[in-house]
């Protein structure tokens, strides 16, 4: 490990990553739907992965703010790699705010920030509707150990990742047998494979608190925060080409303001707002990030359910607008100015827990809820 990623900042390291890495690679993630695996060699030379990580048990203790702006960063050069990252410290974040009174899991994330390993999630799981809250599989005693096995419709990057966080870590032994491939329209990169899981593992590996709070108080608000924030990278880049396009067209015509212009500056405007709206989010998850309470409130609930339909509604509009502008500069896949990847990636956003379910969540959370 070299001095300069151990020194440099995770925003900083993310730019480098991003630029010398990410973006170079991520024409063929995209087109052979192949894991970012450039990528993600170099977020562990840069010390990335366990960023989350308290410092005192090795790892960066970086803010969820850094961890929003290096998603955001990582957005605009490649999505698949940006959502692999977010999917990861989502995880790590979760056991470091509800894990750390276990001997194992502080153990486990001072071997994590060490090692730099790579965590999915599996709970996603068939049969029980895209709940997260519910589950045909149980935790069963295997002598003097316990076992797991689950039917996970998808895995994100499962065959990549090092452990898989379900109630507990994976053991060496555990089985993946692949259950279903990964050939989609966006996130192409992120290879979400379908799995069952067959796990067997020691009691002291199930992480101690109770999921209805870890979901409400960690799960849900991260992945809301980190989400829409690789999402704003992904129409940012986009809008960047987009201004790139119309300078190059008003450098042919001098004195004049291309036409196209005028469209710009009213994506600039919509990427504006839509970078207020995650950014607002993020402060709400931070000014609440230490108050069990209101994280688990339904008003909380629902400003954080606001924040995913909205930035997931805004970013293929602003993608869409900003091909408008380009024309078929941006839809040709050989132009600098495409943005046919970026748009087939913001529209994975609706699908991410679906826009309807979330809704429908809020729907019956409204008829409670009083206003403060």
């Amino acid at each position: 490990m070299s001095a300069t990623a151990v020194s440099e900042d995770l925003v900083g390291a993310a730019r480098r990553v991003a630029a010398a890495v990410a973006v170079p690679a991520a024409i063929a993630v995209d087109r052979d739907a192949r894991f970012p695996h450039e990528a993600i060699a170099a977020m562990r030379e840069a010390r990335m992965l366990g960023a989350a990580v308290p410092r005192e048990l090795g790892g960066r203790g970086a803010t969820i703010g850094e961890l929003a702006q290096t998603c955001e960063v990582l957005g605009r050069a490649c999505a698949s790699t940006a959502m692999v990252y977010a999917m990861h410290q989502i995880e790590v974040v979760c056991l470091v705010r509800h894990a750390l009174a276990s001997s194992f899991f502080r153990s486990y994330l001072a071997d994590l920030a060490r090692h730099e390993w790579l965590i999915a999630s599996a709970t996603s799981e068939s049969g029980v509707g895209g709940d997260l809250r519910q589950s045909v599989c149980a935790v069963e005693p295997a002598g003097a150990r316990c076992r797991v096995a689950k039917q996970a419709p998808v895995i994100s990057y499962g065959e990549e990742a090092d452990d898989i966080l379900l109630t507990a870590r994976r053991c060496p032994e555990a089985a993946l047998t692949r259950t279903s491939d990964w050939d989609t329209l966006g996130m192409r990169g992120t290879r979400s494979l379908g799995f069952t899981l067959d796990a067997v593992f020691s009691s002291d590996q199930i992480v101690p608190a109770p999921f209805a709070d870890i979901a409400s108080q960690t799960m849900l608000p991260v992945s809301h925060v980190l989400w829409t924030s690789l999402w704003l990278g992904i129409a940012a880049d986009a809008v960047g080409r987009a201004r790139a396009f119309v300078r190059v067209a008003a450098r042919r015509s001098p004195g004049t303001t291309p036409p196209s212009a005028l469209r710009l500056a009213e994506i600039v405007a919509d990427l504006s707002a839509m970078r207020a709206t995650v950014h607002q989010g993020l402060a709400d998850f931070e000014a609440a990030q230490h108050e069990p309470d209101t994280l688990s409130s339904l008003g909380f609930a629902i400003r954080m359910n606001n924040l995913k339909t909205s930035a997931s509604a805004m970013a293929p509009a602003i993608v869409a607008s900003a091909l408008g502008v380009c024309g078929i500069s941006g839809y040709r896949c050989d132009s600098p100015y495409s943005v046919g990847r970026h748009l087939r990636d913001a529209y994975s956003a609706a699908l991410m827990i679906g826009n309807d379910r979330v809704l429908s969540a809020n729907a019956a959370m409204l008829l409670v809820h009083k206003e403060e």
